[in-house]
């Protein structure tokens, strides 16, 4: 249920996000202030929409989509993608698709914590081989 995730979450802590940033292009400068920022999470339920606002001193966001239904998603450093959030289990899954790249969050709560983990999922190009 999305419902154990609708709540206010406050960023205590992250790894290795400037490597993150860093594999999504993000410049320098941003990624300067992306290592600094501790964002606010708020998940709320509205009918049948999730809305999940990000709150910090360098950008607002807010996104709102169906689970399973893919939406179109700005992100907080300017890329436009093709996303789709949905349940996995008791994780809350969310993808982003966008120059034939691709990035995935999952959220899960652990011991009264919400855990994220993102990654740059590796893409292939292919190519003829000329012989």
């Amino acid at each position: 249920m999305v419902d154990a995730f609708c709540a206010t979450w406050k960023l205590v802590d992250s790894q290795n996000f400037d490597e993150y940033m860093k594999a999504l292009g993000v410049g320098f400068a941003i990624r300067q202030i992306g290592n600094v920022t501790k964002p606010t999470i708020i998940i709320s339920q509205e009918g049948d929409k999730v809305v999940v606002k990000t709150q910090s001193t360098f950008k607002n966001t807010e996104i709102s989509f169906k689970l399973g239904e893919e939406f179109d998603e700005s992100t907080p450093d300017d890329r436009n993608c093709k996303s789709t959030v949905s349940l996995d289990g008791d994780k809350l899954v969310h993808v982003q698709k966008w120059d034939g790249k691709e990035t995935k969050f999952v959220r899960e709560i652990k011991d009264g914590k919400m855990i994220m983990v993102s990654c740059v999922l590796s893409y292939l190009y292919i190519r003829d081989l000329l012989y």
